[in-house]
């Protein structure tokens, strides 16, 4: 175990760290300050020797040496003053410094996924640190954040996003309160309807059932023209779901036949909970003939939707294909909006529905239904599928499926203010 003295900076231990032999670092100028290199040795600890008694402050990187560095002062004035106190309470002193070690610490959460990291980065960089930077942990009070950050953002962001950004801030001071890296967590107990009582309206789908035919004729168009894109959106339509789990499909997650099934595992889907869904006769003819255009193209890839460098189309491309296809009338969710939707009109039961979108059951029914209910959510897509062959799909897989029941007429639909209702096929 070898200490090396050194000036303590960033340059210094990204040094010193290459050096197996060195274990600790210590600094001439900071008697009592240490930090130790964990074994991957991109990682370490901080350590205040105090009263002959080594005092754990913080982990390396999460608290890098500049801010360790400048609120060292404040840790020697605590302990001086209070003996019981600890060296790792309040560590951070502004909500710049608090919000910058949060997102470091998102960045490398591996339980998130990486479309909620970006967004929490952006959330924090774009809006929350210009406003906070300088503000210290202990002034944050109702009227100070009201003044810097909610009021003003509400005016110029929708109130869904503001709300959004508040739970990034109350996550983070949770956080670090718990981490005691704050000494008391200044906004506990805070709501954000403390800033504003206005309501958080969901968004209506730009698209209605009356639509889906009008919709089907332009997939089917345009699908020997851009094939992956109008397979992107038809799957999306097929079985109401969510772009990020579409787009990363890959062939080996999908089996046909009469017992067919699309896998979606933890790691693609939003809810982190694998994700199995039927796939009907039709969709299996419909994936036969894409896979057949991708064959004579000479792709044998292991992705549905596979980008240029052989991986999963990226969340950008996904983006361009609906732009193309929407037109800025409609997106990719009002595709699973309107999927969810019809099924209700169907008769699906609602858990039913709730399963095949895979959405978050309440804690009650993960609790006492432990059920795939395979069954059930076959007979529901196959119900959903036949009146979408009544609409135009059968043009496009191509499939002649016995008692799908085909004669469903549009017109036959009731009128509704919202939406329409669907028969029964």
């Amino acid at each position: 175990m070898t200490t090396a003295v050194v000036s303590l900076t960033e340059p210094e231990i990204r040094r010193q760290a290459a050096d197996q032999a060195v274990t600790t670092l210590r600094d001439p100028r900071h008697p009592g300050l240490y930090m130790r290199f964990a074994q991957d040795r991109q990682r370490g600890t901080w350590y205040l020797v105090h009263r002959k008694k080594w005092e754990r402050i913080a982990g390396y990187p999460d608290l890098n040496a500049k801010t360790l560095l400048g609120v060292l002062p404040q840790i020697r004035a605590r302990l001086a003053a209070d003996p019981s106190a600890t060296a790792v309470e309040g560590t951070l002193n502004t909500v710049g410094e608090l919000l910058a070690w949060f997102a470091d610490r998102q960045s490398r959460d591996r339980s998130l996924s990486s479309k909620r990291r970006k967004t929490a980065k952006s959330a924090i960089n774009c809006h929350l640190l210009p406003r906070l930077a300088e503000m210290p942990v202990a002034s944050v009070t109702r009227s100070s954040l009201d003044q810097a950050v909610m009021w003003p953002l509400q005016e110029v962001l929708s109130l869904s996003y503001v709300r959004l950004m508040w739970g990034v801030l109350v996550v983070a001071f949770q956080q670090a309160f718990k981490l005691k890296m704050i000494a008391t967590n200044p906004i506990a107990g805070f709501k954000f309807t403390d800033f504003t009582k206005a309501k958080i309206q969901p968004k209506t789908s730009r698209l209605r059932s009356v639509q889906i035919e009008s919709i089907l004729g332009q997939l089917a168009a345009g699908f020997d023209q851009a094939p992956t894109g109008c397979m992107l959106a038809l799957m999306m339509l097929c079985h109401g779901t969510r772009v990020g789990e579409t787009r990363q499909a890959r062939w080996a997650h999908i089996t046909l036949g009469e017992a067919g099934e699309w896998f979606m595992p933890a790691e693609n889907t939003k809810t982190r909970c694998e994700h199995t869904l039927p796939i009907t006769p039709q969709v299996g003819a419909l994936l036969k003939r894409y896979r057949d255009w991708q064959s004579a193209r000479g792709y044998a890839g292991a992705y549905l939707f596979p980008s240029k460098n052989g991986r999963a189309m990226t969340e950008g491309q996904a983006c361009a294909v609906f732009a193309s296809l929407g037109q800025g009338e409609w997106t990719s969710h009002d595709l699973r909006k309107v999927a969810r939707t019809a099924w209700t009109d169907l008769g699906v039961d609602f858990l039913i529905g709730e399963m095949l979108v895979n959405h978050t059951l309440s804690r009650n029914v993960q609790t006492y239904i432990h059920t795939s209910a395979s069954v059930l959510k076959r007979e529901a897509l196959e119900k959903w599928h036949a009146w979408l062959d009544g609409n135009g799909f059968t043009s496009i897989h191509g499939c002649i499926c016995g008692g799908n029941g085909n004669s469903q007429n549009p017109d036959e639909a009731l009128s509704g203010a919202a939406s329409r209702q669907i028969k029964n096929p």
